[in-house]
This record gives C-alpha cells, structure tokens and sequence, in this order.
C-alpha cells in the first residue's frame, strides 16, 4: 500500500465538487485537511487511480496524483486529527 497525494482545480465557475469528493472517499483511507488537497492510501497505483477519478471531473478540469514518499514535514496549525494522520501515515 503507498500514500498518494491528489491535487485537482475543477475550471468551471460554480463547479460542483460533489461527484470528486465522493470518488475520493470512496477509498478506505483518506485524508483532506487542505481545500482541494486529498491524500488515500491504495494499494492501486497512481495512474489507475488517475483513470478512477478523472470520470468525475470535465475534460479541461486539471488533476494529479502522486506517490508521496518518507521525509514530510506540515506546520503545528493543523488539528489534531489532520496530525495524527500524517504522523501515522507518512
């Protein structure tokens, strides 16, 4: 299983970001404690998971996915939940 991180900006004003968010939750383990900001657990890879999502968004819609690896570091500004994540997990 890798941690991915998923950074998307859906380009249409007033764009619905429902369909997105409850793609990205449907993986058992996320985290989304920055606006358009999410990171999953999976045990897919970055692409597949790319090919999942993407049917969500419109075509000119920007979305990224990416393998986070060891050695991350965030400010103490986060909640203790959004903390507890991080340190578990990175």
């Amino acid at each position: 299983m890798a941690v991915y991180m998923i950074g998307y900006d859906l380009i249409r004003p007033g764009k619905d970001y429902t369909n997105i968010i409850n793609a990205i939750k449907a993986y058992d383990n996320w985290w989304h404690c920055l606006d358009s900001t999410w990171l999953i657990i999976s045990d897919r890879g970055a692409a597949a998971i790319r090919d999942d999502l993407k049917q969500h968004i419109d075509a000119n819609d920007r979305l990224l996915v990416a393998t986070m690896g060891k050695g991350a570091a965030w400010t103490t500004s986060f909640s203790k939940d959004c903390a507890d994540w991080l340190k578990a997990n990175l």
